[in-house]
């Protein structure tokens, strides 16, 4: 006989989320081995000892941990991914009826936490990997790849010298109509004054020209109204930290720099860092290795080889990975 199936609600149900969740299941294996409690004492002084309760810190690292997972860039589609997911709600420790903490909760509790929490989380999540034996340490490989900034091109703000404006204005270019002014200016004054020579601004002035009259002044052309950008010239009011970067064939826009260290023996992440995306990668290689040899000799570690590709070839480079003892893998030039 064919069978047929309807749903109707039940008034009263008997459920247990955990036997739902197979125990090969990713995130309560996750969830057996990671122990975070460490955050609570970590966190404490962030909190007052009066009004509402907050979001659970082991809670929150634990949200940002699967946004990481599953490639969910923003805080509402997290939430809303979460709340489908049995398995991620076991690990977050909630019910299934448990309604979860608001999109604006994380964002909030995002910039409550200063940059010293996440690099203090990250250090101790690393050393469950080493004791784990996950991690190998004498080889590392180092890579970066740009990551957009949440700032438009068109938001971009003229830097102004320290004289007047107007007469920095006539010597640069005229301003495009279509500019659009940030409704709040983030930068601080330093970033608003221009640092570019008299011998950059005419080259960028010759760039100008030349492409209003290849753009601008082309009837039906695509680009009518491009102009050309610099870090020298122009800041982002709405992101103070991003930086104009380019790479060939690629259009310019509003990046970070992220530079990432992995480990070769398991693929262990060792090291991670946002720079200004307007330097190239063999400027903060150096930065990078300081950093990671002082954490991975904390943990009893030796680093003996570094990988990395072209990018971060320079002579200096060269000479300080050799006083170190780390014997570089990078092609030159």
């Amino acid at each position: 006989m064919q069978g047929k199936k309807n749903y109707q609600e039940k008034l009263f149900t008997s459920f247990k989320l955990s036997d739902r969740v197979s125990k090969e299941n990713f995130y309560r294996r996750l969830k057996e081995v990671l122990d975070l409690d460490f955050l609570y004492p970590l966190t404490n002084k962030f909190y007052g000892q009066s009004g509402q309760k907050s979001i659970d810190p082991v809670v929150f690292f634990k949200i940002c941990l699967v946004g990481y997972l599953e490639n969910i860039t923003t805080d509402r589609g997290l939430m809303d991914h979460c709340s489908m997911r049995m398995d991620i709600l076991y690990f977050l420790d909630y019910d299934i009826d448990e309604p979860l903490p608001w999109h604006s909760t994380i964002s909030r509790t995002r910039q409550l936490f200063p940059e010293d929490i996440f690099e203090e989380v990250f250090t101790r999540v690393l050393k469950l990997c080493i004791e784990a034996g996950l991690v190998s340490g004498h080889t590392q490989a180092i890579d970066s790849a740009p990551v957009k900034a949440n700032a438009s091109m068109d938001s971009l703000e003229i830097k102004v010298p320290a004289d007047e404006l107007e007469e920095h204005l006539s010597k640069v270019r005229v301003q495009s109509s279509r500019d659009r002014k940030a409704k709040e200016n983030k930068a601080p004054k330093e970033q608003q004054e221009i640092t570019a020579s008299k011998k950059e601004l005419r080259e960028i002035k010759s760039r100008n020209k030349r492409w209003s009259e290849d753009q601008d002044m082309r009837p039906g052309a695509k680009n009518k109204g491009s102009r050309y950008t610099s870090n020298k010239t122009h800041y982002s009011p709405t992101d103070p930290d991003s930086r104009i970067s380019v790479k060939p064939g690629k259009a310019r826009k509003l990046n970070y720099l992220c530079n990432i260290s992995v480990d070769t023996g398991g693929h262990v992440i060792t090291d991670v860092q946002a720079y200004h995306a307007d330097k190239k990668d063999n400027q903060y290689l150096q930065d990078t290795v300081a950093r990671l040899n002082r954490r991975l000799r904390k943990e009893g570690m030796i680093w003996e080889h570094l990988l990395a590709d072209t990018g971060y070839s320079s002579g200096e480079n060269y000479a300080y990975l050799e006083a170190r003892g780390i014997k570089s893998y990078i092609p030159p030039h």
